[in-house]
């Protein structure tokens, strides 16, 4: 981890870190100080072999929920940095807000967003640069609104051509997707292989108008 406070990040500079393999993070939200991280194992999510269990399925093909993409940046990156717990913290500070917020405006940041009954109930934010999507973030306020904001988020990159899906760390709740650590030499090889392919983002409409069971047909048999 490598402090750069005394450096001025731009967008272009932040893209550049993203193809090199380092992303930035902030230690809590009062914190102004953004540092550089470049884990020596990096957490990815499989595109071919995405576990989907058979009741996230059902809540999927049945749209329980209505999932549209890009819509409102400033209110999903607010809801990624919500509290979820007394003692928990958040990383994204304002600094944080606003290189991603620039980055979407130049369309490579994008956003999966949740609905229940019109209310944004869950959703998730990344990076897309060439072939590759670096998630960043997710919350939810409604069961199951960000698993099933991260099964449209990994159809949606089957379908564009996509061809790496970085998660940065491994946790309990993406490892029952089938996320997984490689070695940095590893990841850094198959991030070299995406960047330099386009993908598609837009493949498909972002308008809540995609239906559950054609995002579970997208991946091909992920459902356990």
């Amino acid at each position: 981890m490598h402090d750069v406070d005394r450096v001025e990040i731009t967008p272009e500079i932040l893209l550049k870190a993203y193809a090199a393999g380092i992303f930035p993070m902030a230690e809590d939200a009062d914190d102004p100080a953004i540092y550089w991280v470049e884990p020596r194992a990096r957490g990815v999510l499989p595109l071919d072999g995405f576990h989907v269990s058979r009741r996230l399925a059902r809540t999927v093909r049945a749209d329980v929920f209505e999932v549209r993409t890009d819509q409102d940046f400033d209110a999903v990156i607010a809801g990624c940095a919500a509290p979820r717990g007394s003692a928990e913290r958040t990383w994204i500070n304002g600094r944080i807000r606003d290189l991603y917020g620039a980055l979407f405006d130049a369309g490579h940041a994008h956003t999966v967003e949740v609905f229940s009954r019109g209310e944004r109930v869950g959703g998730l934010y990344g990076v897309s640069l060439g072939a590759a999507f670096f998630g960043e973030s997710m919350f939810h306020t409604e069961r199951d609104a960000s698993k099933v904001a991260l099964v449209h988020l990994v159809a949606r990159l089957r379908a564009g051509g996509y061809r790496l899906a970085d998660t940065q760390f491994v946790t309990d709740h993406l490892s029952q997707f089938g996320a997984e650590e490689v070695p940095r030499h590893v990841y850094k090889r198959r991030l070299a292989q995406a960047i330099g392919v386009p993908a598609n983002w837009h493949v498909w409409p972002g308008d809540g108008s995609l239906r559950g069971r054609d995002v579970l047909a997208a991946l091909g048999g992920a459902e356990d």
